[in-house]
């Protein structure tokens, strides 16, 4: 079953001041952070809940994190939260609700960041709209990252999520604002930050109607192509 959080009961200066692990060959603690709170104002209907596969898009996005065998996964939800938790399998998941997801992804982040335990070493970003996301690519951005402070894939076309953040960086995480507050970080940190390659494009993450047929057409070729070779 799931667990839930509610954002603000843990104060941020108690994460902050955990101490770091600095044993060379130990693995390190990677605590998984999908971002699922948005209001879907664009698409009118909340995206979380859209079908996709055999469930929806954002119970595909968990079940893609439960792969990828975090140390910790967190889940943040606000608009539409009580359908979210009804209909969607939050297993494995810390869910942390965010009362102000009208401000932006990063103020999901910063809620989560209040549940964070304190042994994380790094904190990888998912988006629970962006259903293109392997287990394999999160796998190969953890074990390529090294011991960066910031972490990104760097796909064919351009970089993108899954990004992944050092507990140095945690601080700073918590005082971004606004849906690009995580881009602007990277930007001012650019000599920081490792591109990890990644065959392929760029994932697409839904936010349109538009986005979300696309999505749907590229599932239905992908399991057309695992179909035919799997025959």
């Amino acid at each position: 079953m799931s667990s839930s959080w509610r954002a603000g009961r843990s104060p941020w200066p108690r994460i902050s001041a955990a101490p770091h692990n600095s044993h060379v060959n130990k693995r390190p603690f990677v605590t998984g952070l999908v971002l699922a709170a948005g209001g879907s104002k664009r698409l009118g209907t909340p995206k979380q809940l859209l079908p996709y596969g055999e469930s929806t898009l954002l119970a595909h996005v968990l079940a893609t994190a439960r792969a990828c065998d975090f140390d910790q996964l967190l889940c943040v939800i606000g608009g539409s939260a009580a359908e979210i938790r009804e209909r969607v399998d939050l297993s494995g998941a810390t869910v942390v609700e965010n009362h102000s997801f009208g401000e932006g992804c990063s103020s999901s982040i910063a809620a989560a960041l209040t549940a964070v335990d304190e042994q994380a070493d790094a904190l990888v970003l998912m988006l629970g709209d962006q259903p293109g996301v392997t287990a394999t690519t999160v796998r190969t951005l953890i074990d390529h990252r090294g011991d960066a402070m910031l972490a990104a894939c760097a796909y064919e076309d351009g970089r993108g999520h899954p990004l992944a953040f050092a507990r140095a960086t945690f601080g700073e995480l918590a005082t971004l604002h606004g849906d690009k507050g995580v881009w602007k970080l990277l930007d001012r940190h650019a000599g920081d930050v490792v591109d990890v390659p990644i065959a392929g494009a760029v994932p697409r993450d839904v936010d349109t109607d538009q986005d979300y047929r696309a999505v749907l057409s590229e599932l239905e070729e992908a399991s057309a192509w695992s179909f035919r070779f799997s025959g």
